[in-house]
């Protein structure tokens, strides 16, 4: 598949410690050709932590991208009827993300582009970093997994003894994910 004719949205919420392998899968799919229209969460874009700066992130999606980033609710609802993305990403999706999607509270950046982006009936892809997805988030995982044209990065627990509750997402499988969802098709095993 050529990445080039590729329109791709990628979101990115407030899961800070993911940010360092979630950004060379940016550059990666970038170097590949597609087309990146990055989005992010009201977190990502207001919080400062121990993992850096937001203006540096955001610069950082900028120059990946070539595009300025999407960080507000009006800028986001154009994603679906003028954008018109081929698919979209949420790397890294926080518990919080998958929970308003989940349960169609539109109340960010990120989530009203996924709800833009859904009615055109594309694929939505999520790489999930939650430390209680098999926990209070599981029947949220649960519906979304049960969700015409929402796809899954696989994902496995990253601590079953220290946080038996948490998934994460294999980041290094993203690019093979869109290729699956482009063609409507779940990557599997999902289970990683």
């Amino acid at each position: 598949m050529d990445f080039n004719k590729i329109k791709l949205g990628w979101a990115l919420t407030g899961s800070f410690c993911n940010f360092e392998y979630v950004f060379p899968q940016i550059e990666k799919v970038k170097e590949l050709g597609a087309d990146i229209y990055p989005i992010i969460s009201y977190s990502t874009d207001s919080f400062d932590t121990r993992f850096g700066k937001a203006q540096e992130w955001k610069d950082k999606l900028s120059k990946i991208t070539g595009r300025e980033v999407i960080s507000t609710i009006v800028d986001a609802e154009p994603v679906g009827p003028e954008l018109k993305l081929d698919i979209m990403i949420v790397a890294p999706c926080t518990g919080n993300t998958l929970a308003k999607l989940a349960n169609a509270i539109t109340d960010t950046p990120v989530t009203m582009a996924c709800k833009a982006h859904l009615r055109n009936q594309k694929p939505l892809v999520l790489a999930i970093a939650t430390n209680d997805a098999l926990g209070a988030n599981a029947k949220n995982l649960g519906l979304l997994l049960n969700t015409k044209n929402v796809y899954f990065v696989p994902f496995s627990q990253d601590n079953p003894f220290g946080k038996p509750n948490s998934l994460i997402a294999n980041f290094e499988k993203i690019e093979s994910t869109i290729r699956e969802a482009l063609l409507g098709r779940q990557i599997q095993p999902i289970l990683d």
